[in-house]
This record gives structure tokens, sequence and C-alpha cells, in this order.
């Protein structure tokens, strides 16, 4: 396909550890690329592949499609022109109520018509298990890190954008399974994740199996706290809460606003347009995207490497990477 010259751009939907090798060979190929988020399944490999993209000169467009929702937009705006005063906290959370315990089991034989060995690619090689393989691959250390880097990369990523934030000071991570403790899944189920930019935090919280998160009860969001307001943000509105000094609102309340677009389409529809016309930059281009999600997989995964070769084959030796800087 990739030696093909009538195609022009390159979808990317596959599990986490295969996004590096694909990106890059399409890329190396001439070929734009839409990539599902997160963008690799470590810091170093967004690294090389945001060298190839830059290299190859070719669009990237990364599936954070948040970027295109208006109502996002308008209240990252808002947060930078000082409508909530100075933000010393940033949180971000995901609750997701329907995620259930993943009983164990043994391993066995792949489907008929699946290439497992093809399947596990770059991952260590190891036998066919149903839990690692459609939708569940999400929690296993070898092709993904965990709702930290499934629903976290989504909102992390506005958490940043808000506070045009860079790379974290440092990064603290705590969980595991809380929730359910004989699980098959090797992410956390329940996890905290703080990251210190010297004079504000951004602070991150998911846990599966409960639905009520903070701030009413939202099961997502994105809360800055500022020193005369409060913004929450979800996928579908976003409002401010004033602070009150002597029974004076120190800010401007506004109401619940509704979302009134639809991200995606908007996103790939702004990716086609990129392509269209070269000198476009698109909303979510791999060279910005934000460190902490895959920083704090690196907390949470001590012992387990977070960054393989790239380019070797499947058996070659892994590599842990360094702490990242700021």
């Amino acid at each position: 396909m990739l030696d093909d010259k009538s195609v022009d751009a390159v979808i990317i939907a596959t599990p986490d550890h295969w996004h590096a090798l694909q990106l890059i060979d399409a890329v190396s190929a001439g070929k734009d690329v839409y990539c599902e988020k997160p963008l690799g399944n470590s810091i170093a490999e967004c690294r090389a592949m945001v060298a190839a993209k830059q290299r190859h000169n070719r669009v990237v467009q990364v599936g954070q499609w948040q970027r295109s929702n208006q109502h996002w937009a308008d209240a990252i705006a808002h947060v930078h022109a000082g409508g909530i005063g100075r933000v010393r906290k940033v949180k971000a959370w995901a609750y997701m109520g329907w995620m259930k315990n993943i009983a164990p089991q043994p391993d066995q034989a792949a489907p008929p018509g699946v290439d497992y060995d093809r399947w596990l690619g770059p991952a260590r090689q190891r036998a066919f298990n149903p839990n690692r393989f459609h939708f569940n691959w999400r929690w296993y250390w070898d092709y993904a890190g965990g709702l930290m880097t499934d629903w976290g990369v989504h909102l992390m990523d506005i958490a940043l954008l808000g506070m045009k934030a860079q790379a974290p000071n440092s990064v603290s991570a705590l969980g595991g399974a809380y929730g359910y403790p004989g699980s098959a899944m090797e992410t956390p189920d329940t996890q905290t994740a703080i990251f210190d930019f010297g004079d504000y935090s951004v602070e991150w919280e998911h846990a599966v199996g409960i639905s009520r998160g903070p701030f009413g009860g939202h099961d997502h969001g994105v809360a800055f706290v500022g020193e005369t307001g409060t913004l929450v943000v979800d996928r579908s509105k976003w409002w401010v809460s004033p602070e009150v000094s002597d029974g004076k609102a120190l800010t401007r309340e506004i109401p619940i606003t509704k979302a009134s677009d639809n991200g995606l389409d908007r996103h790939t529809a702004d990716f086609i347009a990129c392509v269209k016309d070269r000198a476009r930059t698109p909303l979510a281009p791999s060279n910005r995207q934000p460190t902490p999600p895959p920083s704090a997989r690196w907390a949470m995964s001590p012992g387990v490497p977070a960054a393989r070769s790239i380019g070797t084959p499947r058996r070659a030796a892994s590599r842990t990477i360094p702490k990242p800087t700021p």
C-alpha cells in the first residue's frame, strides 16, 4: 500500500504499540497521516515520530478531536483572557462506571484468521489471551497505558492548552487495582497523578466502576481553579462558578453553555484541508502533543520498559527511557 502512488494519506487506528512504526513507515513513503491518539506508546516513540514527520515534511494530524470543538476552544479562551484570575490548579478526570472487572482467562489458540504474531508486532512475544486482544488491550503495558493514555490524553490535552504548558518539573503518580484486586488488568483501575509546573499543578485522576466524579458528579471533565472562579468543561458543556468575597462575586458567572458542533467531523475535515493546503497547520500536529500522560505512565510502571527500539525486530531488547526534563 505504501508503494501505491495514488494513496495520499494513511489513517492509523491500530493499538497504540503499533503507532510509531506505522507512522514512521508512512511518512517515509511520502504519505500524510491521521494517527489516532495517543501519538505513541512512550516519550521516546513520540520523539522519533516527530523527527520522521519533520524529516519528510508530511502532514500529521493526531486524533485529539476535542481541539476542533468550539466550546472547548471558548473555554480555553476564557481562561487565557483572565476570566477566572490566576489559575493555581487544574484537575482532569475520568470516572468510568461502565468498566467492570476483567476476570483472568487462560492463554489459548488465536481465533481462526488472526495472525497474532503480526498483531503483536513490536510488542514482546507471548501466547494469545482473549483479555489482551480486542478493546481490552488498552489495559496492558505492552500495548498501552490504561485510562491515563486513553481518556487521559484527551483531557490532559485541554488542561495543558489552557495553561499554555510544556513539560512539568516533576511527575508523581500512585494507584493500583483498588476496585478489582483480582482483575486481569495490568494498568491501574484507580489512579492519581500530579504534575508540578512550578507555580501551579495539574492533577489527573481516574477510577473504573465508579461514575460520579468531582465538580457536580460529572464522569469526566477538566476544571481550571482560579483565584476568582472555577471553569469546568467537558464534552457537552462548560460553565464558570465565581468565587465570592463579602457576598460579592469576584468574576462573572457563566451558566452552562452547551456544545453545538461535532468535533470529530471538524477534526477530520481539518486534516483533509491541511493535506490540500500545505501551508496550513493541523489543529493537533504531532510536535504539539502532551508529555504528561506518557510520563505518568512511566511513573506508574517501575521496572516495565516504557520504550522499545524502533525499527528493530520484535524480539530485540527493550530499554527504559530517562525521566522527561522541563
